[in-house]
């Protein structure tokens, strides 16, 4: 069974940074592609960041790019989404995804979510 478990969020004060964790179990984590995305109430869920775990090479959206930094631990079966210089309008429910092998497939299996609340 794939299970993402995601973690890392919580409060913060614009400006400030978090780190957050995806840990993969169930795939074979050089095969994949692991995505974050965020979804804010009222609104659709976004694309933000991929790695293709086979290699490291990342795709960022361009409205975080320069701002969160994604990365993975293959060792750890572990995706990271590094955030800095964050904004209230990041506020938001962070997800990751599994894709086979690529970054510009379908994502399959999606974690439960992790809570990210930026004050002003």
């Amino acid at each position: 069974e794939v299970q993402l478990v995601e973690s890392g969020g919580g409060l913060v004060q614009a400006g400030g940074s978090l780190r957050l964790s995806c840990v993969a179990s169930g795939i074979t984590f050089d095969d994949y592609a692991i995505g974050w995305f965020r979804q804010a109430p009222g609104k659709e869920r976004e694309y933000l960041s991929c790695v293709r775990n086979s290699d490291g090479r990342t795709y960022d959206d361009v409205r975080v790019k320069g701002r969160f930094i994604i990365s993975s631990d293959n060792a750890k079966n572990t995706v990271y989404l590094q955030m800095n210089n964050l904004k209230p309008e990041d506020t938001a429910v962070y997800y990751c995804a599994e894709a086979m092998s690529s970054c510009h497939g379908g994502f399959g299996s999606w974690g439960q979510g992790t809570q990210v609340t930026v004050s002003s």
